[in-house]
């Protein structure tokens, strides 16, 4: 199975990722992030990442995806033309998944990757007014679109998305995978949690080696 990159910048928003990222993890995709210079960003919640990677260190041939968040303060990340310049290399190739949410369609339409592809996002109209970066000819008034190796979603439909983009390269899962809990009927037997016996014996050596190293 091929990576997925994930591209970071200021001020951006993890919580829309997150069950993207978690998919991944589950299904045991590599992910690897990357930030213009390799520098540590802050997200939008306050938390200070650092990437693993700068653009320039970026190997097309060990991936399969894109993952783009949304923004919270956008027009200086579309100013910065190392994040234009990164994804212009993706024009015209079909085969590798591009996947932005909410605000993060503004950076596609910048690199010219939108074009003849349908699509919707989380954009202010202003904003669109103002920087008309997005063929607005292509834009679908919904909640998530797929367009061949295109997948955009509003920001609100993150579950979706996630499911959507895990398809997309290969997961098998299904639309509900991260649905709500609210509103459901439950037994006290459905949160009850058990490990398969070897995972079990497997946690049991690790606690035994940390107890030897601790002395505990």
């Amino acid at each position: 199975m091929k990576k997925a990159a994930v591209m970071l910048y200021p001020l951006f928003s993890m919580q829309e990722i997150s069950c993207t990222t978690e998919l991944f993890k589950f299904y045991d995709k590599e992910i690897v992030t990357f930030t213009a210079g390799g520098e540590a960003v802050r997200s939008e919640d306050g938390f200070t990442i650092l990437p693993d990677k700068a653009f320039t260190e970026f190997e097309r041939e060990e991936f399969d995806c894109l993952l783009l968040p949304g923004i919270w303060e956008p027009l200086p990340v579309m100013l910065d033309e190392r994040n234009i310049r990164f994804l212009e290399q993706f024009r015209g190739d079909g085969s590798f998944v591009i996947a932005a949410i909410s605000s993060a369609p503004l950076l596609l339409g910048k690199a010219g990757l939108l074009e003849s592809k349908r699509f919707t996002h989380g954009v202010f109209e202003e904003f669109l007014d103002a920087f008309p970066v997005i063929p607005r000819e292509g834009v679908a008034r919904t909640f998530l679109v797929e367009d061949g190796n295109l997948v955009t979603a509003y920001g609100g439909a993150f579950r979706e998305f996630a499911a959507a983009v895990a398809r997309k390269v290969g997961i098998d899962c299904s639309d509900t995978i991260f649905e709500p809990m609210a509103g459901k009927n439950y037994s006290e037997e459905d949160f009850v949690f058990h490990l398969p016996p070897e995972v079990m014996e497997e946690a049991r050596a690790d606690w035994d080696r940390c107890l030897e190293k601790t002395g505990g």
